[in-house]
């Protein structure tokens, strides 16, 4: 018996998808795709990558990389100018500061203490006086304060607000109209002849001596410490501008030295004008910032420093006078005990104060550097020596119980201590008048040299740009 030959096929997996007809003046359509084989989309590759690759197929030729080359000279001027253009902005804004802002301010918060400092001093002087108080002694004790007044009106609007200065500037508005309450208080029971003129007197100088002035000398401090926080964002050199004009000149240079080498061009005029315009721009730069800090810190060691020992020789010569005065208000009622001994409180705290401004005139002596600076500073120290001369004749007749011969020799009209302090004042007042002229011409000088150079390093920086590019694109056009 006969069997059918078997298939070796295997059987169908599903029903057969029928086949679509072609319809008459179109194309065939492709034939179904069965469920059981989907097909897998290609995997898209990120825009970096792609990048990257069209990079590194431009590389392979030369006008590829003569793009490359062009963009990185571009960017490299463009952000010498940007780096430049930032980091002299900030040391011409922060010398603007030293010499409009912070160095004034500095000078004012020292006026407020000598003007408080005076007040104290003169209201003590016209107590001595008794009835007899000058018309002229009075006026200046109304000038020294509203001269501290209108001191602190300027610096309350000049503090940053919240600052631990505006809180001084606050307690010195708040302790002011006390102590001069206190003073009046004085002088009037002073001129009906009660005693207790010279108690208000002490406790109006105890105000002033342990409030007032450590506070005025704390606005003082501050100051000068924002000062030198200007100073120090004026001078440091701009080493960042100065690195990226030197690797900008490099890169020029190199692409340069690389067309010649292609070219035996020995100029190309685009790279040229850009690599001029990086030079002059850094030579600027250095030049101009070399001659800035130079005048800041010409500024610095013959403007504030010396101002700084002058405060501080006045400021000692006006505690002194005033302790002076107030060793025969007291006559003798308060004493310190040292090393065992004990010594009149005002006697001893005047000795300590005539060594202070001894100091301060000898710093300022010798960081005088013409002889216009030289001459009040040392005709002050004249002055002094006669009032330690004139003052010790005066404490030995006070402790041998002449007390109206002590008297006239501290507050009378000729031959007094008063008129070595008066001169001694005056000195020191020349003094600084020509300090703070000498540091306002060299601070200006030293801001002025910056002058222009933020702006000017900018407009070069993108010229100098576009000179590179136009010189890469001269080159480009070659393939053309």
């Amino acid at each position: 018996m006969t069997h059918p030959p078997k298939s070796s096929a295997a059987p169908p997996a599903g029903p057969a998808v029928p086949a679509v007809p072609a319809q008459p003046g179109r194309p065939p359509l492709p034939p179904a795709v069965s469920p059981a084989s989907p097909v897998t989309p290609a995997r898209r590759r990120s825009a970096f990558a792609e990048g990257a690759d069209r990079l590194r197929t431009a590389a392979t030729t030369e006008p590829g990389r003569l793009r490359i080359i062009g963009a990185v000279l571009a960017l490299l001027v463009v952000a010498f100018g940007a780096v430049t253009a930032w980091q002299t902005s900030e040391r011409a804004a922060a010398a603007d500061d030293v010499l409009h802002s912070s160095q004034p301010l500095s000078s004012g918060a020292a006026d407020i203490y000598r003007s408080l400092a005076d007040a104290n001093t003169t209201a003590s002087s016209g107590f001595l006086a008794g009835g007899q108080e000058s018309a002229a002694s009075r006026t200046r004790y109304e000038q020294d304060i509203s001269t501290a007044a209108a001191g602190l009106v300027k610096a309350a609007a000049n503090a940053a607000p919240g600052s631990p200065s505006e809180a001084t500037i606050t307690k010195l508005n708040r302790l002011l109209p006390e102590y001069k309450g206190l003073i009046e208080r004085a002088r009037t029971y002073n001129r009906q002849g009660y005693p207790v003129g010279g108690a208000y007197l002490r406790y109006a100088n105890e105000k002033m001596q342990k409030q007032m002035l450590p506070a005025a000398e704390d606005l003082y401090t501050k100051e000068n410490q924002r000062l030198d926080a200007d100073y120090g964002d004026a001078t440091p050199y701009p080493w960042a501008a100065i690195a990226l004009g030197v690797l900008a000149l490099a890169a020029l240079g190199w692409a340069q030295h690389r067309t010649y080498r292609h070219t035996n061009r020995v100029l190309n005029h685009g790279l040229v004008a850009a690599s001029a315009a990086t030079a002059v721009v850094l030579l600027w730069l250095v030049v101009g910032h070399a001659v800035a800090r130079s005048g800041l810190n010409g500024s610095y060691q013959h403007g504030v420093r010396s101002l700084n020992y002058l405060h501080d020789a006045r400021i000692a010569s006006l505690k002194a006078r005033g302790n002076e005065n107030l060793s025969l208000v007291a006559r003798g009622a308060e004493t310190v005990t040292v090393g065992g001994r004990q010594y009149d409180a005002y006697y001893y705290a005047f000795d300590k104060d005539i060594a202070a401004l001894g100091k301060g005139l000898a710093e300022a002596g010798k960081l005088a550097d013409d002889p216009s600076g030289a001459k009040p500073v040392k005709a002050a120290e004249g002055n002094m020596a006669v009032w330690k001369h004139r003052h010790t004749a005066a404490r030995a007749e006070d402790e041998n119980g002449n007390y109206q011969q002590a008297l006239d020799m501290v507050i009378g009209t000729e031959g007094a201590t008063g008129e070595c302090f008066d001169s001694v004042d005056r000195n020191l007042h020349r003094a600084i008048d020509h300090e703070q002229a000498e540091f306002t011409q060299a601070a200006g000088d030293g801001r002025d040299a910056m002058t222009g150079l933020p702006v000017g390093a900018a407009v070069l920086a993108v010229l100098g740009a576009a000179g590179a590019v136009a010189g890469i694109g001269r080159r480009l056009s070659e393939y053309r």
